[in-house]
């Protein structure tokens, strides 16, 4: 064969293998636009849902390792976020206060200790813990009894002063000031139990033994400072008069009426007291009396520690990185707005809403977030002034992942179709039975007329992705089933990401 003849052979030959070459990578690439086109679709119509209509939809979609947008619609609107803002604000308490940063509660005194008599004034000093219990007050006053304490010859006096006395965030509205999610926020505070909403008390209500008799009432922790009128009554069935519990505007008369079916299980409702302080000096003068320990002077003085005071105990709260599992799985807003202030009086001395937002504001920007887009006017998301593009979310989410405190963080954030109370949170019940559950962690959000889901999900062929959804001015109850349509989508979805 001449040689002419062989390279026409050979030149047909590697035709053949570049054009299968090419055809692969346009194979490739076009596999890579049908799956971006598909995600794309699937968001799309489902988006057009009727429960949207005249509504606003922000959604940013990000790949978690390059933090590349791989969907968005509205996604730099300024919208309400509901309690996404407790995203900024737990990343921000994270990075200025850490994972072991403790709240504490101290007893100081300004006499001396003469036999059994402490001569002058005790104080009892907080310092933002909103976990502490009546528990933890009578073991104070346990401790003050096994050091000889038997009598207090001056006051029992109560310091609030750690943070400013502005006890309601902006947007906490004239009807929900009863409301535990909308509870008052004081230095010295008090839980009823261990999901601790400080500043409220557990109000329980149980059926008669008999039909026509009122109901049976139960308070926790068991106090003077509010006063309970009992207006409920028994019956065979549940009339249209149902169980009402709420506390009268500026006072701690709390009002309970409507019908008990004599079948009932016990009926519990969490309610926020009229300035809290107040509450914590009741409880702890009633374990004082306990103890044997007779107080001369007034227990419910409320004033600042003096200088040359004396501090004879202090109790501390658990490590932050516990708290935040309350706080964000069950979606605490009093945790959100303590911290707040707790970061204000750390970076700042002042324990102030104001201060602590500078804070949250000054660690958003040192980690990308765009604060000339943002409007932050409290730490929980109650106000509706709140303001933030659903891209800023995903964009926090993204940085995030990079700081030591990134597990913490993470496991604080509610798991979907986990029924367990502590992991599962407000998404326990949702996305169950899917490719969702147990695998989408996010944080959810919700206001009259706004909803919020935002956090991480793995694609059906495990890349990791980011996501946040905002929607507002829907008139549907549905639209959290939107949220877990498209988290599901995403968590059954084969994406195709070119390194």
């Amino acid at each position: 064969m001449s040689t002419t003849k062989r390279t026409q052979l050979v030149i047909p030959f590697l035709t053949i293998i570049m054009m299968l070459f090419f055809n692969s990578t346009l194979e490739e690439e076009k596999e890579v636009s049908e799956g971006e086109t598909s995600l794309k679709d699937k968001i799309d119509d489902l988006l057009k849902d009727e429960a949207l209509h005249g509504a606003i939809a922000g959604v940013s979609i990000r790949h978690a390792k390059s933090g590349e947008v791989v969907y968005e619609k509205n996604a730099h609107l300024r919208l309400t976020p509901a309690s996404n803002t407790k995203l900024f604000t737990g990343a921000a308490a994270l990075e200025t206060l850490g994972p072991e940063y403790t709240f504490a509660t101290e007893l100081w005194s300004d006499g001396d200790m003469e036999d059994s008599k402490l001569e002058g004034n005790l104080y009892v000093k907080g310092k933002g813990d909103p976990t502490l219990t009546a528990k933890d007050l009578s073991d104070m006053a346990v401790f003050l009894r096994e050091t000889g304490v038997r009598e207090i010859t001056g006051d029992v006096i109560a310091d609030d002063t750690w943070y400013d006395d502005i006890r309601l965030s902006d947007g906490i509205q004239w009807s929900q000031e009863s409301e535990y999610y909308a509870s008052q926020v004081s230095a010295l505070t008090v839980s009823p139990d261990e999901d601790y909403d400080a500043g409220t008390v557990l109000i329980s209500v149980s059926p008669a033994n008999k039909v026509g008799q009122p109901g049976k009432i139960e308070v926790t922790p068991d106090n003077k400072y509010v006063e309970i009128v009992n207006r409920t009554k028994t019956g065979k069935t549940r009339e249209e008069d149902e169980l009402k519990v709420e506390r009268e505007h500026g006072t701690n008369r709390i009002i309970v009426e409507g019908t008990v079916e004599i079948d009932d299980p016990v009926s519990k409702s969490w309610i926020a007291v009229f300035e809290p302080t107040g509450l914590v000096t009741e409880l702890f003068h009633q374990s004082l009396m306990k103890e044997g320990i007779r107080v001369q002077g007034s227990h419910t003085r409320i004033a600042e520690t003096p200088g040359h005071a004396t501090r004879l105990y202090e109790r501390s709260s658990m490590p932050l990185k516990e708290l935040f599992l309350p706080f964000m799985k069950l979606s605490n807003n009093g945790h959100a707005e303590v911290l707040v202030k707790e970061m204000g009086k750390v970076v700042h001395d002042e324990g102030s809403w104001e201060k602590g937002l500078d804070v949250v504001g000054a660690e958003m920007r040192r980690l990308g977030v765009d604060m000339a887009t943002i409007q932050l006017n409290d730490g929980s998301g109650m106000s509706s002034t709140n303001l933030i593009p659903a891209n800023e979310i995903s964009q926090l989410l993204y940085r995030v992942q990079e700081k030591k405190w990134f597990p913490e963080f993470l496991q604080s954030l509610p798991v979907a179709g986990n029924e367990k109370r502590f992991a599962g949170g407000t998404l326990r019940h949702r996305m169950q039975g899917t490719n969702a559950e147990g695998n989408v962690r996010a944080k959810t959000g919700t206001l009259t007329g706004v909803s919020s889901l935002s956090g991480y999900v793995s694609s059906k062929d495990e890349e990791p992705l980011i996501f946040a959804m905002v929607f507002n001015h829907f008139l549907s109850e549905d639209v959290d089933e939107i949220e877990d349509q498209l988290a599901i989508i995403l968590s059954d979805h084969q994406l195709f990401v070119k390194e």
